[in-house]
């Protein structure tokens, strides 16, 4: 439970630190390297996992001292804390404070900052006379923006959530794609909107006799 909730904690505090990139490399390109230079990422890096350990632990050992039930089947993929405090037996109101404290500050407080800092960037954007230009400085973005919505969508969705809503099956889902399917397709993402892997997907297909009734069919 300990390292789920690191990891996607981190991942949280990442995102919003990666909108911020963005930011410097479309809003100030010319002090690019100045402003994120190597020590000022490895320290942002450093940040983040600090920051996503921290209140992981503070999260499994709000949780890890209260009482289970006779009942100690998780009913659900991985040792998911909502899943866990289902079969708590005492009351479990610190525990979900504390979980919605952490919560707040990790979904909507870093999703305002990705907000804020591409309100910057769309004004920018648009001030840029060429389409090219535009069409660059959206294709540094699409990716970061594509992974921001798979993860927070579903992350704010089951964290969020009233606590009258019981809605198991639709958790584990939502668990399976903040946790699963977005880390999976992340390489997939980032990497697409590379030319080069572009241009190596595109060989690829023209080389397989389907894959070139693919392009086909994408250029029509």
């Amino acid at each position: 439970m300990y390292f789920s909730l690191a990891m996607g904690s981190t991942e949280c505090v990442l995102l919003s630190m990666m909108a911020y990139d963005r930011y410097v490399a479309i809003c100030n390109p010319l002090r690019y390297s100045i402003i994120m230079s190597r020590r000022v990422c490895l320290q942002m890096a450093a940040g983040s996992w600090v920051t996503g350990c921290l209140t992981a632990l503070v999260e499994s050992m709000s949780v890890l001292q209260l009482s289970l039930c006779g009942n100690h089947i998780i009913n659900h993929f991985t040792c998911e804390i909502l899943a866990i405090l289902k079969l708590v037996c005492v009351d479990t109101s610190t525990a979900q404070l504390v979980m919605l404290v952490i919560s707040t500050l990790l979904l909507p407080v870093p999703m305002l900052l990705i907000c804020v800092s591409y309100a910057f960037i769309l004004s920018n954007i648009l001030r840029i006379s060429s389409v090219d230009g535009r069409s660059k400085a959206f294709s540094t973005c699409a990716a970061h923006l594509t992974v921001v919505i798979l993860f927070y969508g579903t992350a704010l969705s089951m964290y969020l959530k009233p606590s009258a809503v019981d809605a198991q099956e639709i958790d584990k889902f939502m668990a399976l794609v903040y946790a699963g399917l977005t880390p999976m397709l992340n390489p997939i993402i980032y990497s697409l909107w590379n030319k080069e892997v572009q241009g190596a997907v595109q060989k690829l297909l023209i080389s397989n006799p389907f894959g070139t009734v693919l392009i086909s069919i994408f250029r029509s």
